[in-house]
């Protein structure tokens, strides 16, 4: 059962609960901390998925100084601080703890901790293996802090990329303290038709969600993925949505606006107006919430 005072209290709750929306800071690269936060709460999010890693919105260098910085401005406009993306991956090492320890005291509840990669020198099962080491060393380490990691999975030579081996890596553990950030673009281009059963597999782990969708598409005799606003891709979302109200998931997500921003989805200055930038990603949040509550259990 969950603990009311845990990162996922009312999180798995009721399917019809609003839900807790954040956006990926990094997108937002362009703003300083007051704009990000006004632009953020004027397109109807919760929160914002902040960077705390190299090059990000907050350095981890700086953590002690601009973490607050952010998250008063956050709080000026009703925003939640909720979500950090980080690099933190050594449970011994002290900028790394500092980073979780300043997090928490602010009332972030979740953080996105550093990947593991698959490599020609280990087998695939000493990797799965070693993530095991990992997240058990992260668990013991959030429990200090009281805040949760939410491990994503990346498509590629990643370790959680297949979905199984990440579930082998968190079983036993609870999502109280370290989970699956779970990303159905990335879910449904490893796994293709399979990702309902990767789905099914991790969901007693899934504490956080990202939200992008994307296509298949063919240049230079190259096929690749490419990611499209939410809606005009190969996504699913009714039948996901209707999943996750079956299953009962209602955790934060975070949204993801990696197609073509002017520039600002790679982290830029946008070559296009902000009003713009604001409106395209603005229609991604409102096509979230309105299919959520169209879509029935």
């Amino acid at each position: 059962m969950t603990d009311s005072k845990s990162p996922l209290a009312n999180n798995h709750t009721n399917s019809h609960k609003d839900l807790n929306l954040s956006i990926f800071s990094k997108h937002l690269k362009f703003l300083d901390y007051n704009s990000m936060s006004e632009a953020v709460a004027e397109m109807g999010f919760n929160g914002i998925d902040l960077t705390l890693r190299p090059g990000g919105h907050v350095l981890p260098e700086r953590v002690q100084d601009d973490l607050p910085r952010v998250t008063e401005a956050m709080k000026a406009f009703n925003l939640e601080p909720n979500m950090i993306c980080s690099s933190v991956k050594d449970a011994n090492n002290p900028d790394h703890l500092k980073i979780l320890e300043v997090a928490s005291h602010l009332g972030y509840k979740f953080y996105r901790p550093d990947l593991l990669t698959y490599t020609k020198e280990e087998g695939v099962l000493q990797v799965v293996e070693k993530a095991k080491t990992y997240f058990n060393s992260l668990e013991k380490l959030n429990k200090k802090f009281g805040i949760s990691a939410s491990y994503i999975n990346l498509p590629g030579e990643f370790y959680g990329s297949a979905i199984w081996d990440l579930q082998q890596g968190l079983e036993g553990l609870s999502p109280k303290f370290i989970g699956s950030q779970y990303d159905i673009a990335h879910a449904s281009i490893e796994g293709g038709t399979n990702w309902e059963i990767g789905l099914k597999l991790i969901k007693p782990h899934i504490n956080t969600i990202v939200i992008k969708d994307y296509i298949w598409a063919k240049k230079n005799g190259q096929w690749h993925f490419e990611y499209t606003p939410l809606g005009e891709g190969m996504i699913d979302f009714k039948k996901y949505f209707t999943l996750l109200k079956a299953y009962k998931i209602n955790v934060p997500i975070s949204i993801h606006t990696e197609y073509d921003l002017g520039g600002a989805e790679s982290g830029g200055k946008p070559t296009i107006e902000n009003k713009e930038v604001f409106r395209r990603i603005k229609k991604d949040v409102d096509f979230t919430r309105q299919l959520w509550k169209e879509v029935n259990q």
